[in-house]
């Protein structure tokens, strides 16, 4: 087992590093964008409309894109199992660097 998989993060930027390398597969990446793109567009949908019941669907929409790239693409564990939190900053700050140019979209 990688000394990673056991490593304890005290700051996400001690975590994001590692969250990158879990991530390293181009469609894996994808799929988390899409999935936080929709995520988005759900959640500024509900609010516009007021139809609250789509809320319900952000979970789905994020973790069911993302899960799809670890399982099948990635072949990893999503980081969301062990670093909730972290991994969940993660997805935001990973898709800001994508549209920044900092990492590939």
């Amino acid at each position: 087992m990688p000394a990673e998989s056991t490593q304890r993060f005290r700051t996400f930027a001690e975590f994001y590093p590692y969250y990158l390398q879990e991530h390293s597969n181009d469609t894996c990446r994808r799929l988390h964008y899409v999935g936080s793109l929709l995520v988005l567009s759900i959640l500024g949908y509900a609010v516009v409309t007021q139809q609250w019941l789509w809320l319900l669907a952000l979970p789905f929409a994020g973790y069911g894109f993302a899960w799809i790239g670890h399982f099948v693409f990635e072949k990893n564990k999503p980081a969301t199992f062990k670093y909730p939190l972290y991994s969940f900053m993660g997805d935001w700050v990973m898709l800001k660097d994508a549209f920044t140019g900092r990492i590939r979209f």
